[in-house]
């Protein structure tokens, strides 16, 4: 029929926790107390980073990644604005035109 519920089964998957049961995480994992550094790693991302891989067969493998040339990294506030490529590239676009002409070499900045 629908429109109604369902009651659960008495074979369902899911087990129901008594009030006897306590929660069987140890205190090592538990991360509750911690607190992170936002951007921590930032700098370092940006400058490249590399993966290792650890092999069953006791090996290693390491992959180098850095940003692609051309690539951009957002920061988190302009992110919220522009959500893909796009939508950065069409407002870059727009500025273009309004840009100031690049000093040359020998001119010093005011």
């Amino acid at each position: 029929m629908q429109g109604k519920q369902r009651r659960p089964s008495a074979k369902s998957m899911k087990k129901r926790k008594t009030e006897n049961e306590t929660d069987e995480m140890r205190p090592e994992y538990d991360l509750s107390g911690m607190k992170g550094v936002r951007g921590k790693y930032y700098q370092a991302y940006r400058q490249g980073h590399s993966v290792r891989i650890h092999k069953a067969d006791g090996s290693i493998n390491v992959k180098y990644f850095t940003l692609e040339d051309g690539a951009v990294m957002l920061e988190p506030d302009v992110r919220k604005h522009f959500p893909d490529s796009r939508s950065v590239n069409r407002a870059l676009r727009k500025l273009i035109p309004i840009k100031p002409p690049r000093r040359g070499a020998n001119h010093r900045a005011r």
